[in-house]
């Protein structure tokens, strides 16, 4: 999940948490928009966790000359 996703999941949940006034039976919408904040919410926190490890330069690679003829 990206961090936009993750952003739109926080908005979406907490619009139908604390903005909506709708009544669907069987469902409870402010459940939904709690789970759906808390999902976006630990989507925020892998994203940053990753990309923190995506920071790290790459490895470079190592030429080794054996002879004329090798290398790698």
């Amino acid at each position: 999940m990206s961090l936009g996703g993750s952003i739109i999941l926080v908005a979406v949940g907490a619009i139908l948490a604390f903005a909506t006034d709708w009544h669907m039976k069987g469902v409870n919408l402010d459940l939904v928009g709690w789970i759906l904040m808390i999902v976006g919410l630990i989507g925020v926190f892998v994203f940053r966790s990753v990309g923190r490890r995506r920071g790290v330069p790459p490895n470079h690679t190592t030429v080794i000359e054996d002879g004329p003829e090798r290398r790698y």
